[in-house]
């Protein structure tokens, strides 16, 4: 298997040349957001340099180490519970038609899609184990491509739905990984099935269940905490990664998944709670939250991306392009089908679809699932797709959405366009 291993502490170097890139690029982050390059990008890329093809500072850090593990899968569980604070169902109103095709039409057959050509592709995948590693990849990470949804070009209508998508998309995906490794775990050995299906069953379960009355009673009680000023400005934040983390840690005590109880926590914390707490989830999302996906970033280019260069082929290569162009714009074509949508749209919305930090996680769960015979080839299929992602994304944001913008305002001169339907616009993750 392919698998992170990190010496028992990081070397004075590694830290000192992180805590530097932090400070330097925050320093001119400003200037570099009227630029092509994301921050995303300039992670991975100075986790390349510092990564043993470059300076070679991360020569006591081989791919599992419980530090790695810790920090990518916290970073996801304040993503995720983050993101699903942000969609508030009321505010959807006539915006929610488009978002709801992509989710409950489009992500199912991305996924199909995917498993089809994954298991043809590459012939020692079973189908479940390609349709683990469709799912992983299912994902859409709009951070990797902010200038598309903060573009006040693109249409509103087109924007929250890239929006929405990608805030609720990582979560959904979550009981079709389980359930799906569920079954290429069983088909490796002669586990039960009823064993691994009620594993996933309660993973799912009790996971959303210790979300829902995280998110509700802690929202609750961080409100009246706020309205009755008996919490200090400087702890409302920190009272945001408590949620996230109760939310995660309690529902894997009881036997839950904590992605999705994070998931939960915040879809319910987004809906139920005052203006103020709503705006400290915000906040966070854009400072802390910010900070740790972009270190998980870093680590990704520092310790996965090499390993994975080195085991990729011309399989994977090509897999990689593929899930970023035809499986994903077949899936948002067929979903949008009755939608009356201009065809640049349909091109536009299935091309931003970025992979970014969940399938990342996602890929780091397989790691340490000895029953999963195709787990090397499922992990650097993943980290090839989400680098070609991340600079391929990254690169066409601003141009891409100044193009589509122009043209949509073009046609819009010309005839009513659906496009144009003004709707109730939501915050988004990282609005650099």
């Amino acid at each position: 298997m392919v698998v992170l291993q990190l010496e028992e502490s990081m070397s004075s170097e590694f830290l000192a040349a992180v805590a530097i890139f932090v400070l330097a690029f925050g320093s001119l982050s400003r200037r570099l957001e009227r630029s092509i390059i994301t921050p995303p990008m300039a992670y991975v890329i100075y986790g390349l340099l510092i990564g043993p093809v470059a300076l070679g500072l991360t020569s006591g850090i081989s791919l599992s180490n419980e530090t790695i593990r810790v920090l990518a899968e916290s970073a996801l569980a304040v993503v995720l519970f983050t993101d699903a604070s942000r969609i508030q169902f009321g505010r959807l109103e006539a915006g929610y038609k488009l978002p709801l095709r992509l989710l409950g039409l489009g992500l199912p057959i991305t996924i199909a899609v995917g498993t089809a050509i994954a298991f043809w592709l590459f012939p020692s995948l079973g189908i479940w184990e390609a349709a683990v590693l469709s799912t992983i990849l299912a994902p859409t990470d709009a951070a990797l491509g902010q200038a598309v949804v903060n573009s006040q070009k693109v249409p509103s209508f087109i924007r929250q739905a890239i929006n929405v998508e990608s805030g609720l998309n990582d979560g959904i995906c979550l009981p079709f990984l389980f359930f799906f490794l569920a079954l290429a775990e069983e088909s490796e050995t002669a586990t039960d099935l009823t064993y691994w299906l009620t594993f996933s069953a309660k993973q799912v379960g009790f996971g959303a269940l210790v979300g829902v009355a995280v998110g509700y009673l802690g929202s609750k009680l961080i409100g009246r905490s706020i309205g009755r000023k008996w919490m200090k400005e400087s702890f409302e934040d920190l009272s945001v990664l408590g949620l996230a983390f109760l939310a995660y840690t309690g529902a894997d005590m009881i036997g839950g998944n904590g992605f999705i109880a994070a998931f939960c926590a915040g879809l319910v914390s987004g809906n139920v709670t005052t203006d103020a707490v709503k705006q400290t989830l915000y906040d966070f999302g854009e400072a802390e939250g910010q900070l740790l996906t972009l270190l998980t970033f870093l680590l990704y280019g520092a310790v996965m991306v090499t390993p994975a260069l080195g085991e990729a082929n011309w399989h994977m290569w090509v897999y990689a392009i593929i899930s970023l162009t035809v499986i994903r714009i077949v899936g948002v074509a067929i979903s949008t089908a009755s939608a009356k949508l201009q065809p640049l749209s349909v091109l536009f919305v299935g091309w931003f679809g970025p992979r970014g930090i969940a399938s990342v996680v996602y890929g780091l769960t397989i790691i340490d699932e000895d029953d999963l015979a195709g787990g090397d080839l499922i992990f650097n299929t993943m980290a090839v797709t989400v680098l070609l992602s991340i600079f391929a994304h990254g690169v066409t944001a601003f141009p891409g959405a100044n193009w589509y913008g122009n043209n949509m305002s073009k046609q819009a001169d010309r005839k009513p366009m659906r496009e144009m339907k003004p709707v109730a616009e939501l915050p988004v993750r990282l609005p650099w």
